[in-house]
This record gives structure tokens, C-alpha cells and sequence, in this order.
């Protein structure tokens, strides 16, 4: 017995919408569905939904998605385009990767002039 859309929606802390939307346009693929046309998530549409969410926690579009997805159900023929595809957004990633620990060096700079500006009174910029 599979899960619910609503059972789906608690275990991912994924809105069911978000779920209808992400099978509507093809980031994972049609849910499997009991008779009477009920979505019953198996354990392949689980992983579906986890990879899903996954990829677009790491800032993955929409679009890479549905390319990845396509790519998938066209079958092992793709395998160099799903490379390409994968190389290409962990590329977009490491970059994006770069841009934070920046960031976080410049924040880490400036919390230390203020812990030490706090200690002492005073603020210096050398």
C-alpha cells in the first residue's frame, strides 16, 4: 500500500500543491494511482519526490529539473546528456558555493571588529 498525497506532503514538508505542481509539469513522473484515479505514492515515486526536493533545496531550477526528468524517460541513450546536464548545474552550485563562503568571510571580518569594538569601546577598521 502506497501513500497519500497529504501522507507525501508530511513526510517531505512539501505542500501537496507543490506536489501536484512538480508531477503537472514534469519534474518527477506521473504518481502511480489506484483505480478509482487516487495518487499512491510507491516507493518510486518517494525517491522521485526526495531527489526533487533535494535538488531544488540546492538552488536547482525548474527548468534543469524537467530537462533532467525528459532526459530520464527517454531512456539510457541520454546518459551523456544527463551527465552534461548534472556537471553543469553542480558547476552553477560551486559557484554559487564560492559567492557564500565569501560572503560569510566578509561577515566573519565584521563581527569580529564589533565583538572587539563591544570589548573595548572603540571600532577600528585596519
Amino acid at each position: 500500500m502506497g501513500l497519500t498525497i497529504k501522507e507525501v506532503s508530511e513526510k517531505f514538508n512539501i505542500p501537496s500543491e507543490t506536489l501536484r505542481y512538480y508531477e503537472r509539469v514534469g519534474v518527477i513522473p506521473p504518481v502511480t494511482r489506484t483505480a478509482s484515479g487516487i495518487r499512491n505514492y510507491q516507493e518510486e515515486d518517494l525517491a522521485w519526490v526526495e531527489n526533487a526536493k533535494c535538488f531544488r533545496a540546492a538552488g536547482l531550477s525548474i527548468e534543469a529539473l524537467i530537462e533532467y526528468l525528459k532526459l530520464y524517460s527517454e531512456g539510457n541513450s541520454t546518459f551523456q546528456a544527463r551527465l552534461d546536464l548534472l556537471n553543469e548545474q553542480r558547476a552553477i552550485l560551486l559557484a554559487q558555493q564560492k559567492q557564500l563562503v565569501e560572503t560569510l568571510d566578509r561577515l566573519d571580518y565584521k563581527i569580529s571588529k564589533y565583538e572587539s569594538a563591544v570589548k573595548t569601546g572603540k571600532l577600528t577598521w585596519d
